[in-house]
């Protein structure tokens, strides 16, 4: 579900109470483990956490790169946690920690769905979120996207 809302209190505000207590919380945990550089806003109809042009410019798509973003679906929540989805470290490091918690994992590539808060671990969210600093996400991004557009080539070539 994506919203039209243009600011983040717009955003909470436009949720049913219990969406609106659960995401509070957990952008309150995402705001306390940020990485310095990072700034809050409202992209992509959800709360995004995004790397300001000013300090990267070179986006595929001209727009802020996202590093995470936390949304309310139509039958779940969602934390994004793009950083994680371009590091296999991390993700397996995430991924332990969330087993070790004792709560079931539910997650797509870089996306994390809730149903409730009790259902997802806050400690190991905030852990994910202050895992790697701008540079090293940027880093991260271009390598991926070095990556593909070498696959791309290679694939070219052979057809």
């Amino acid at each position: 579900m994506q919203s039209d809302a243009t600011t983040v209190k717009e955003y909470l505000d436009s949720l049913p109470e219990d969406r609106r207590k659960a995401l509070t919380a957990v952008r309150k945990v995402i705001r306390a483990n940020l990485p310095k550089g990072i700034v809050e806003t409202m992209n992509w109809g959800m709360i995004s956490y995004e790397i300001p042009l000013t300090t990267y410019p070179k986006t595929y798509n001209g727009k802020p790169l996202m590093y995470a973003a936390l949304a309310s679906q139509k039958n779940y929540m969602s934390v994004y946690l793009t950083a994680i989805y371009g590091s296999a470290k991390l993700r397996e490091r995430f991924e332990a920690a969330y087993k070790d918690s004792g709560k079931k994992l539910d997650m797509g590539k870089g996306c994390v769905r809730f149903t409730s808060l009790d259902t997802l671990p806050l400690e190991v969210i905030g852990d994910a979120i202050g895992s790697c600093t701008v540079e090293q996400y940027i880093a991260t991004m271009e390598k991926a996207l070095a990556d593909a557009r070498a696959a791309r080539a290679a694939a070219k070539a052979t057809s």
